[in-house]
């Protein structure tokens, strides 16, 4: 068989489409020039408000590799396609705190925003050209020199326009299964300061594609390469020597309490004489945890956990074959779908967003699903001083995808001074 290393055209929309809305979002920058007396005015009214954020926006292309963990990868699709370097282009906006306010001095050279990305697998035809909606957040490491810093990012968002596999009309197509599927984006580049409000970046990041079990096949997509963009500062970055008299309000440590509530739904594998067969249904899952934690400064905070959960497709089980109708699946008794586990939890403190991590094992269940550990990691998205989002994922045993963790949290007792907009 020959393999085609040929790329369709849909490379050139890539670059196309972020030219086009780069230049759209530059053109406000006259807009801001010419209101900028309204600006000062402002901050007659306001002193300091319009000065309390810097805003970016960013252009990026990633060039990389394809993890072949199928032979479609290699060829075995319609196309005769070795799909190996995908490609993305990324147009972003991304604000940050001034150096002229506590939350600046606290969390300096920080930024969060929003993202849109284009993809380029190689065969539209088969898998799809998705675009993906997504939020970041980006944070200095370490300075190398006065102007080169090593920062590191995270991407987090929904991608669709996926081509998922069917059995007759995209049968090679097994590790995609649903037009949707989360978008997860780590990487670690240096940024080079060109001039006053324009950066250069470079490095390597790593991203992942996955439905969360919401459908089958969910083998995930995955891939690793370079990242390279521009980064230029829409309004007046602040001057390295300001902020020095801003005083960061002294953190009392404390406890805190998080309550989550959460709900998603899952397709499920089921044991059947040692090999697993996919159940065509889907099941659902709801959940909530409260958790104790000791705030030990403004970027982190820990503690143990009292998990509760309810998993629609805990110990199903089949034990027939009915000619005609294949699989038959049973689902138990609600006793042994629910279970209550303790967990240690750890989260890192970011403006805006938060990053959770659990790990823990049941404690009171009936056995089967519920046996052995699971772990968590979940982004919470500030609301308010104490409300958020919660958008998390559960592991079993560290390898066994189990289910998504979507819902709402409240912190009580919340005694760490606001510094977003104070």
């Amino acid at each position: 068989m020959s393999l085609n290393n040929r790329r369709p055209p849909v490379i050139s929309g890539i670059f196309a489409r972020c030219f086009i809305l780069s230049l759209v979002l530059l053109s406000f920058k006259g807009f801001s020039q010419d209101s900028r007396s309204l600006k000062n005015n402002a901050d007659s009214v306001l002193p300091g408000a319009a000065k309390r954020f810097a805003h970016y926006i960013g252009l990026e292309f990633r060039p990389g590799f394809v993890v072949p963990s199928s032979p479609f990868y290699k060829g075995v699709n319609n196309e005769e396609l070795y799909m190996k370097h995908p490609l993305s282009g990324h147009l972003k906006y991304s604000f940050g705190l001034s150096r002229n306010t506590p939350g600046g001095r606290i969390f300096s050279n920080v930024q969060q925003g929003a993202g849109l990305a284009f993809f380029d697998f190689g065969n539209g035809a088969e898998v799809g050209t998705p675009v993906a909606a997504y939020l970041f957040q980006n944070a200095e490491v370490t300075r190398l020199a006065s102007l080169v810093s090593l920062n590191y990012e995270w991407n987090f968002g929904l991608s669709s326009g996926w081509k998922p596999y069917d059995g007759r009309t995209n049968p090679n197509n097994v590790i995609v299964g649903s037009k949707a599927n989360a978008y997860i984006n780590l990487g670690l580049y240096l940024k080079w300061n060109l001039a006053r409000r324009l950066s250069l970046t470079s490095g390597f990041d790593f991203s992942h594609f996955s439905n969360g079990n919401t459908e089958y096949p969910n083998a995930g997509v995955n891939t690793y390469g370079f990242k390279t963009g521009l980064l230029y500062g829409i309004s007046e970055a602040p001057a390295v020597n300001q902020g020095t008299g801003v005083r960061i309000p002294e953190f009392p440590r404390h406890v805190s309490y998080d309550l989550v509530v959460f709900g998603s739904w899952r397709r499920k594998g089921v044991y059947f004489f040692g090999s697993q067969i996919a159940s065509p249904l889907k099941y659902p899952v709801a959940g909530a945890y409260f958790a104790p934690m000791y705030n030990l400064g403004y970027k982190f905070r820990t503690g143990p956990s009292l998990d509760f959960i309810y998993d629609g497709s805990a110990n199903v089980y089949t034990k027939d074959y009915i000619v005609g109708t294949g699989q038959d699946f049973f689902k138990p008794e609600l006793n042994r779908q629910v279970a209550l586990g303790l967990s240690a939890r750890a989260e890192y403190i970011m403006p805006v967003f938060t990053i959770d991590i659990g790990i823990g094992s049941n404690v009171l269940h009936k056995g089967g699903d519920f046996r052995g550990t699971y772990q968590s990691v979940a982004l919470k998205i500030g609301t308010s001083k104490s409300s958020f989002l919660h958008i998390g994922y559960n592991l079993k045993d560290f390898r066994e995808p189990n289910y998504l963790m979507l819902g709402l949290g409240y912190r009580f007792h919340n005694k760490t001074p606001s510094l977003l907009y104070d």
